[in-house]
């Protein structure tokens, strides 16, 4: 067999890696006081091994696995009174693969024996977070959102359904994910940052996602724990924000022009919503209600679904709509549009624009339209998921939000 420098640097890494790890071991050993069965020379000729092994033959690597396991085994079952667990004998088992590995993906190899070092370092911070820092409830919160993101996601079809073929089951999906999502943040930054910060940060990045499905989270922040009033509307009014930064960098990206045309009114817009939310922001961070108990739950499944059927019926009324009443125009089919997204008509209107297909004062109109129509349904949305006082609130932002941005308009 010819000796390359390619095999010299595999070999290397092989060496690196039981290096690595058998020096997080071999500390670990002096710091905790046990005997653990091997070492930092243990997993470097381990490595080693295992590069060494795959070098010259399959089945021979599978052997040295065989024989690696046993031992590792054996050792384990001697000091079964010692209940040390399993990790050093996994690890040392995972090394000799790893140095396989290290000979045909040496970076793949490389980053992985990092991780299990770090995992294997980070011991007590990671048991103390999972025994004394999330809950039962937050775990199971977890695993359905796991569930609902790698499982059920994949499954949904990725096709038009219903009556008038206006449902798609995967956006819906998607709509679901999304709001679970928005809770745990949401319940992320109540813990870490407090409720008067942490919902009105939570609202304002959220908006970027869905100003919708933010507003009707925080709604059932709302209406779930009273306490958090003023910082779920400071969120919900911030994720109005988000949507007209949103709609100018768009615009900025498809088609300077069609901003152009919009600048006062969005600065209008955006500049009346932000000052409101700072107001209300402020508000609540003055309120002096007394402390709560953290929530349990990091999400609702009940809302996130409920708000999932609201927008399917938003899309099957646009739908029927368009059937029955026939193609009226632009401004018809962009207000009906921003029943559900105003994002996807200013792109729509924007590439229509660059396509040369319609002027730039055209494109406003319906643009505005399908902003005025979506901030209708985030007020519905308000009523449905926070109840009336919290719905309240939400709608005087959205009113004077579209009420400025048409007054810019005008003014252009």
């Amino acid at each position: 067999m010819v000796v390359d420098n390619a095999l010299w640097l595999n070999l290397a890494v092989a060496l690196g890696i039981g290096l690595l790890i058998g020096a997080e071991r071999e500390r670990n050993k002096g710091a905790q006081g046990d005997r653990p069965i091997a070492g930092i020379r243990t997993f470097s000729i381990a490595s080693l091994l295992g590069a060494i092994s795959i070098s010259i033959n399959f089945w021979l690597l599978l052997a040295a696995l065989l024989c690696v396991t046993v031992f590792a085994a054996s050792a384990s079952f001697m000091r079964r009174d010692e209940d040390l667990g399993l990790t050093t004998e996994v690890s040392l088992v995972f090394t000799v693969i790893l140095g396989a590995l290290a000979m045909t993906a040496a970076a793949l190899a490389a980053s992985l024996a990092v991780t299990a070092a770090i995992l294997l370092a980070a011991k007590e911070p990671i048991h103390g977070f999972v025994r004394g820092v999330i809950t039962k409830d937050e775990m199971i919160d977890f695993l359905i959102l796991a569930a609902a993101t790698l499982i059920v996601l994949p499954l949904v079809p990725n096709a038009l359904i219903g009556p008038f073929n206006a449902i798609n089951p995967r956006n819906l999906w998607l709509v679901v994910i999304m709001v679970m999502l928005i809770g745990a943040l949401g319940h992320l930054a109540l813990r870490l940052l407090g409720r008067r910060i942490g919902l009105p940060l939570v609202g304002l990045v959220s908006g970027f996602v869905s100003s919708i499905a933010t507003i009707g989270a925080m709604g059932a922040s709302a209406r779930k724990t009273p306490e958090l009033m003023g910082s779920a509307v400071a969120g919900a009014v911030l994720s109005s924000l988000s949507t007209i930064v949103l709609m100018t960098l768009l615009l900025a990206a498809i088609h300077p022009p069609t901003l152009l045309a919009l600048a006062l009114p969005m600065l209008f817009g955006g500049g009346s919503i932000a000052a409101y939310g700072l107001i209300v922001t402020l508000s609540s961070l003055r309120e002096n209600s007394a402390e709560i108990d953290k929530p349990s739950r990091s999400f609702s499944v009940k809302t996130a679904l409920t708000l999932a059927v609201v927008i399917a019926l938003v899309l099957v009324a646009s739908a029927g709509l368009k059937l029955w009443f026939g193609q009226a125009g632009l401004v018809i089919a962009s207000a009906l549009a921003g029943l559900a997204d105003v994002h996807a008509v200013t792109i729509s209107v924007a590439s229509l624009e660059a396509a040369g297909k319609i002027s730039a004062a055209s494109s406003a109109i319906p643009i505005l339209v399908a902003f005025s129509v979506n901030s209708a349904s985030k007020a519905v949305m308000a009523v449905v998921s926070g109840g009336r006082k919290f719905s309240l609130q939400v709608t005087i932002g959205l009113v004077l939000q579209v009420s400025a941005t048409w007054l810019g308009w005008l003014l252009f």
